[in-house]
């Protein structure tokens, strides 16, 4: 294979050789140096060729090892890991770490990590007050990007990116204080007082005692439940370089402190192209209603009058292998719940899809969204949370990209081109002349 690529340029009869470069994996392609296209002009004066690329479909903006998909075989994998191992064997917070480290924690590692994470669930008293200037009906999610943000005031010395302690110790409280800022978002926007941290629980048994935690003095978890939510941040955890993790490299790429980083990439995350599409999936089964209304919506569909939500990826052109999980990890939820009629309206969805040529043929297959937002209802979860569940998860994949790209010799700010389509240079008229 040809390390270099030969481009002929028709308009100068040059030709021009660009270097190519791999990705580790052998799905992972090949890329070409955007600076290189620089070169192919026609003259000193022509600024050379840009890649136009709306909505970066085809751009590699950085070099990562963090994360690989294969959207064709529905492969997902942290750090060289399968989701499916991680999602069977780990708990969130190993994962949190393998995505940070490199590597999968040893015991004492793993006991010491979750010991300065739980170390830091607490808020500051003063992050209440902060809360209270909120309006009464404030939606959860505009609550935590504007707490997010105004932890960067509390912890000044997090601005100094460069000291790798200073990085440590901010990672660590984002990890450990998004929860308790999340479920202080609710509790407020549903006017219930408070719940603390409780430092006995394990992380996702934490964020369920701050949500739901009434007049007893110990919150219990079910077990199951306590598993699933777990697992559903493992989900999560990261999926390369999406909306919102571009969202936090170009911001950090400013040497932004991390708490304003996270909070750009929570604002990202609060569009409902990328963080509500459960809600979206629970809007349409509810409308189907019935397992017998499904023939009637699928021929909206192919008609065009709806979209199927929950069914294709920007990504995955297979079955999401975070879908498969939820599907199973669905029927053990309700369980205990008790079984909601969306569930089954969902799987002969589901069914139904998966055996119709319009479908198969556009490659439509279960995302992850499909089945999580009804496993969060059934846990009790309003759906104005779901996207704050996604930015709790995704906290420690935000996190390893910015170290990532802090560590990275490439690192350069943010700064994308333009082809310019407005006028040409003109003359000012006085406003009299207008």
């Amino acid at each position: 294979m040809s390390d270099r690529l030969s481009i002929h340029d028709n308009r100068t009869g040059n030709k021009h050789e660009l270097d190519l470069s791999y990705g580790t994996h052998v799905d992972a392609g090949s890329a070409i140096s955007a600076s290189d296209l620089r070169e192919i002009k026609t003259s000193d004066h022509d600024f050379g060729v840009l890649v136009h690329d709306p909505g970066f479909m085809n751009t590699s903006a950085c070099k990562s090892s963090i994360t690989f998909i294969d959207g064709n075989t529905g492969t997902l994998l942290y750090r060289g890991y399968p989701i499916e191992a991680l999602a069977e064997k780990s708990t969130y917070l190993e994962v949190a770490y393998l995505l940070l480290h490199g590597e999968l924690p040893i015991s004492s590692e793993l006991d010491e990590w979750t010991t300065d994470i739980t170390n830091h669930t607490f808020l500051n008293e003063k992050i209440k007050k902060f809360l209270d200037g909120f309006r009464y009906d404030a939606h959860p999610m505009g609550i935590l990007v504007s707490a997010l943000a105004a932890l960067s005031t509390f912890y000044p010395k997090s601005r100094n990116v460069h000291d790798q302690d200073i990085r440590d110790r901010s990672i660590r409280r984002l990890i450990a204080k998004i929860p308790t800022l999340a479920a202080f978002a609710y509790r407020y926007s549903v006017g219930l007082p408070y719940a603390y941290p409780d430092n006995d629980l394990s992380y996702s048994a934490n964020f369920l005692n701050m949500m739901f935690r009434a007049t007893e003095t110990k919150y219990d978890a079910d077990p199951v439940l306590e598993r699933t939510l777990d697992v559903c941040l493992i989900l999560h955890a990261d999926h390369e370089q999406n909306c919102s993790t571009s969202a936090m490299r170009a911001v950090g790429s400013s040497d932004a402190d991390p708490y304003v980083s996270v909070s750009a990439a929570t604002a990202a995350l609060y569009g409902p192209l990328h963080g509500g599409a459960n809600e979206r999936v629970l809007e349409m089964l509810a409308e189907i209603g019935n397992v017998k209304n499904i023939g009637h919506y699928i021929d909206k569909v192919k008609q065009g009058e709806f979209r199927l939500m929950g069914f294709g990826h920007r990504v995955y052109k297979n079955l999401d292998p975070r879908a498969k999980i939820l599907k199973e990890l669905a029927e053990k939820v309700f369980e205990v719940t008790g079984r909601n009629r969306l569930l089954d309206v969902a799987m002969e969805l589901e069914k139904v899809a998966l055996n119709d040529e319009y479908f198969v043929k556009r490659k439509l297959y279960p995302n992850v969204d499909f089945y999580s937002g009804i496993i969060y209802q059934a846990m009790g979860i309003p759906v104005e949370m779901f996207p704050v569940l996604f930015a709790i998860a995704r906290t420690s994949g935000w996190l390893s990209h910015w170290e990532e790209m802090r560590k990275d010799p490439e690192l350069r700010i943010a700064r994308p081109r333009q082809l310019y389509t407005g006028y040409a240079k003109r003359d000012y008229v006085q406003l009299a002349s207008r």
